[in-house]
């Protein structure tokens, strides 16, 4: 059975199941809704972590061993900006430069975020469509025993340092979804939360009411970012930790509760499925863990089975 999959996404590991989607499913198949909450302005130009990271993956220009930015990159520009000066605790590659400098003009000239990004993604190659959760303002805020700071202080300016005690999503009580978004989540056969961090990445989407409240009517599989309570990449875990969430399968089911009727989460974890079943959600356990791209395709394919047995059954 064909199916018009939906995926939301953000950082590393979305990317990685993106790319595996992306390889499984015939492009006119594919929607993208990638989170923004991370965006801000550096050195006078529009940063979009999250979207680059999406779109660089899907381009096959990553930097493999980081995960962000280009692959082959140098860095001649912030070698530059330290000696006049400037800030480099961001690190702006020189090739990744060119696109902030190309979204920050035509921005500038008054085009949306969703253009400038389906211009990108024809320019890289990209056939699966891409979209900004929103066209408009939606900031992530990091509540900390230190108090409110925006995503990027936190994340890379303070190493994530500060114990986090919460999170706010400022302007998305205001924020429409991008063109296509919700004509994508109603089109949907099934909708994939990727394994990306759930308060920072994934939350952030769902917080742009109208895509909630969408999505709420189709059928929702997730991916746990957890692997045996630990996260493989980034501060998810040490969140966790923090605001007294179990990184467990049974954790994640809670998290995403009202909106999730299946749970994909990896064979490191203990087997849950009863637990699960119980909170009224079917469950997958398999490997998780994305080394390459055959293991992108592998679990990508996994997670269309599952999910659409899933839509199957809640069709009959």
């Amino acid at each position: 059975m064909a199916l018009k999959v939906v995926a939301l996404a953000g950082g590393v590991g979305g990317a990685k199941l993106v790319h595996g989607l992306a390889a499984a499913l015939p492009p006119e198949d594919l929607t993208v809704i990638v989170n923004t909450g991370d965006d801000f302005d550096h050195l006078g130009l529009r940063v979009c972590p999250d979207l680059d990271t999406v779109v660089y993956t899907l381009a096959g220009v990553a930097n493999r061993r980081t995960g962000w930015g280009r692959d082959g990159e140098t860095w001649s520009f912030l070698e530059t900006t330290a000696t006049l000066g400037g800030p480099t605790w961001f690190r702006l590659g020189d090739r990744d430069v060119a696109l902030h400098v190309l979204r920050t003009q035509r921005l500038r000239e008054a085009v949306p975020l969703s253009e400038v990004t389906r211009e990108v993604g024809l320019a890289l190659g990209i056939r699966a469509r891409v979209l900004p959760m929103t066209d408009g303002e939606v900031r992530t805020v990091v509540v900390t025993d230190r108090g409110e700071m925006a995503f990027q202080e936190y994340f890379v300016q303070r190493a994530c340092d500060p114990i986090v005690r919460g999170f706010r999503f400022s302007g998305a009580d205001r924020a429409r979804p991008a063109p296509g978004v919700l004509e994508a989540l109603r089109a949907a056969d099934l909708v994939v939360l990727c394994p990306s961090n759930p308060w920072v990445s994934i939350d952030p989407i769902l917080a742009v009411h109208e895509i909630r409240s969408t999505a709420e009517g189709r059928t929702v599989v997730a991916v746990s970012p957890f692997i045996a309570g630990k996260a493989i990449k980034g501060p998810a875990a040490k969140m966790a930790r923090e605001l007294a969430v179990d990184p467990t399968p049974q954790g994640m089911g809670a998290h995403y509760a009202g909106l999730l009727h299946g749970l994909v989460y990896d064979q490191a974890d203990p087997d849950v499925g009863l637990d699960l079943q119980k909170a009224g959600l079917r469950s997958l356990r398999t490997r998780t863990l994305m080394r390459s791209d055959r293991d992108r395709r592998r679990l990508a394919e996994e997670v269309l089975t599952f999910g659409a047995a899933i839509a199957q059954v809640e069709a009959s």
